[in-house]
């Protein structure tokens, strides 16, 4: 459910604070942990650092994430694969037309010499 128009967009006092303070030309990047906030039009070409529960993700603010929170560019979860005997045949297939075409490959260019 969306907020309340009435009540405006939630962006965090602090990280108003912080782009308020922040000189125009300085370019690290600003650490945060709001990842509810919204983002502004006063933050497009900031370099933000997301906190994903383990570390700060680098994220560039564009004109296109205007209205978007700052957690939808900053995962929490890492995706490892899918399992399954029907996972592990595609692997193989992969990997063994991989060898398939180095073999090939060397075949071609020790016939060329």
């Amino acid at each position: 459910m969306t907020r309340s128009l009435k009540k405006g967009l939630y962006i965090d006092d602090r990280l108003i604070k912080k782009i308020q303070n922040r000189s125009a030309d300085d370019k690290s990047v600003m650490n945060i942990w709001a990842r509810a906030s919204v983002i502004s039009p006063e933050m497009i070409g900031i370099t933000f650092g997301v906190h994903n529960g383990r570390k700060h993700i680098p994220v560039l603010v564009t004109e296109e994430m205007v209205g978007h929170k700052f957690g939808e560019f900053s995962p929490t979860r890492t995706f490892t694969r899918h399992g399954g005997k029907m996972q592990k045949e595609m692997e193989q297939a992969a990997k063994q037309k991989e060898l398939d075409a180095s073999k090939a490959a060397k075949a071609s260019t020790s016939t060329k010499k």
